[in-house]
Parts: structure tokens; sequence; C-alpha cells
């Protein structure tokens, strides 16, 4: 299995992420700010993933703490992470969980044991990576009924091991359907403009021998329309109350091909990925990145100089397009808002 992040002695170590596919190299993490520094640069991305990066960074940066000031620098650090990425509730529900036990062993350590607060913290984080990969596989055996055998699988962006824990989400799925001996075939988006999906997704597929073949974006519509899609599985950055999806820019376009071309839209994702607090996708904030990522490749430019360019990394599909949405607990249909508040 793909390790995409791991706690090493009192290090992060992770995958980066951006050398993928033509290098496979690591990075260790020594202080909690290298690991925020790694979520903003794309070394960790994919909301599980950053989730859990987040937490063991709020651990490092404990244990790195003076016993004196360690609560005070415990909340800082939290505040610290939480202005990275503003889409992927994963992030803030870490940060919640984190806090939750930090709570629990200050109020139940009268004069504050700092080493017992430290394991106490670092438990937690590992805790937060071991369910995920748990979620994951559990996502894989609800999601494998809904693909048949034959099936070509249109996915965009990379739902995999890389972006959680372990295992993935929407190509935890797949895995699943594959694993068990169905003859499948997954067609995957590039995503534009940092091509996670030609370089994460396929590489991932060619490691598992998962059958899969690279398109670009703007080729997605075509296929479905000559019959060469049988459905749409992708992962999801923060799902709202009544089951809007934000997920990586172009799933919006994607989901309505979808619809228009009676092709099952699916959305899989973990429980923390539902922000029970959003009533609708409008309340997402939607992160808008820095333009450079439009108009440069790998630091070549490929627009005019002195041109701009917008670069919003996610959008939203509303309810209407989802079919169901594959969560560890079970699948989601229509009323979703309901089924949300079921499991949630």
């Amino acid at each position: 299995m793909i390790k995409t992040i791991s706690w090493a002695s009192g290090t992060v170590v992770m995958i980066d992420q951006r050398a993928l596919p033509h290098e496979e190299r690591y990075i260790t993490c020594r202080k909690y700010q290298e690991v925020i520094t790694a979520i903003n640069d794309m070394i960790i991305r994919g909301a599980p993933a950053v989730g859990i990066a987040a937490a063991m960074g709020i651990a490092l940066g404990v244990l790195n703490s003076p016993g004196e000031r360690m609560k005070e620098d415990f909340y800082r650090i939290c505040d610290a992470f939480s202005q990275t990425r503003p889409t992927a509730v994963n992030l803030f529900w870490a940060i919640d969980r984190m806090k939750s036990r930090s709570e629990k062993e200050f109020m139940s350590t009268p004069h504050m044991k700092a080493d017992a607060v430290k394991k106490a913290l670092t438990e937690e984080a590992l805790r937060i990576l071991e369910e995920d990969i748990r979620a994951n596989r559990r996502m894989g055996a609800h999601g494998k009924h809904l693909i048949k055998d034959g099936d070509t699988i249109l996915t965009h962006c990379n739902a995999g091991a890389l972006a959680t824990g372990g295992y993935g989400t929407a190509l935890g799925v797949i895995r699943a359907a594959h694993t068990e001996g169905k003859k499948i075939h997954v067609l995957v988006d590039e995503t534009r403009p940092l091509l996670q999906g030609a370089r994460l997704t396929a590489w991932e597929m060619k490691n598992e021998g998962i059958p899969a073949t690279l398109i670009t974006d703007s080729m997605a519509g075509s296929f479905m329309k000559r019959g060469m899609v049988n459905l749409v599985i992708v992962g999801a950055d923060r799902i709202a109350a009544n089951g809007d999806v934000a997920n990586k820019i172009g799933t919006y376009s994607l989901a309505v091909l979808a619809g228009e071309n009676g092709i099952p839209f699916y959305v899989a994702a973990p429980i923390s990925t539902i922000d029970c607090y959003a009533k609708t996708g409008d309340e997402t904030p939607i992160e808008e990145r820095k333009a450079e990522e439009v108009l440069e490749f790998h630091g070549t430019k490929i627009a005019p100089e002195g041109f701009n360019a917008y670069n919003p990394a996610f959008d939203v599909t509303p309810k209407q397009y989802i079919t169901a949405i594959i969560t560890e607990k079970g699948i989601i249909t229509a009323p979703f808002g309901k089924g949300i508040k079921d499991l949630a």
C-alpha cells in the first residue's frame, strides 16, 4: 500500500506529491511549520490526507513545546493550521478532534503533566490516520456493488491512497471492485491546472495494475455521449447538510454532463467530509490559488507575459446531479438531507 503519510520517531514523513509520477521521494517534517508548508505547497493534498497532516503537525508542534507554555502553544498551532486550506472540511474536523482530546487531557491533569498530554495528542493523530484507512476500506466494500463487471469508470482529480491515509475514497471503491475480480477500465481525467489525474491517479492505477487510460478534461463529455462511460466516481472536499458537494474544479461540469447523458454520478467520502453546519453548498468557502498555476507549467510560461488568470481550486455540485454518496457507514441516496442526518 502507498504510504502517504506516517509518524516516525517524533517526525512526520510524507510522500512528495509534487515529484510524482517521475520520482518517488519522501519529505521529513521535524517542525510543525514544515507540515504547514507541505499543505500549502501541495506536497500533501486531498481532504482526508490534509486532515491527517494537520493532526500530526499539531502533535509535532506540541511535542517540541516547553511544558510551561504548552497549552498556549497548542491553540496557536491549531490556529496556524486552520489558515492553510479553507475548503476541505476534514482539516477543521481534525483540528477539532485534537482540541477535544487536548481539553480532556488538560482538564483531567490538574498539574498538566506535559509528557502525558504530548503522548495523548500523538495517539489521537495516529488514531485519526488508522480510522481513515478503515473508513476507506469500508467505503470500498459498500461502493464496489455499484460497479458492474465490464464497466468503464470516469474519475476526476485524485481521490486515492495519495489523498487519504491509505487505500482511497473514489479510487478505494474502484480498487475494491478490481480486487473482487471485476473487469473494469478507468478513464482518468487529467485535471488541470495541477494535473492530479495525470500525475497521481494514473500513477496509482499503474502501480495497482488497474486498466486505465488518460484523457484531457475537455474530452469527458464526448466520451459520455458516445456511450463509453458507465459511471462517474469522484471524491469530495466538503459535503453540505443538503447533499451539495464541493470537490476539485471541473467536478460540476462532469456532473451536469453525466446527468444529460443518463450516467450515474457517485461521490465517495468519509463522514468527516460532511459539514452539517453548512445548509447548502453555497456556504462552502472556495479556495482561490495563485494564478501562476494556470499561467505556467513546471515553471514554463504558457500564456502571454502580463496576462492574468482565475484559479478557483474547487467548485460545488448541487445535489440534484448526484446519484448517491458512498460513505463508510453506507450509501446515501435522495433525499440527501435525511440520509446525511441519519448517518452523520
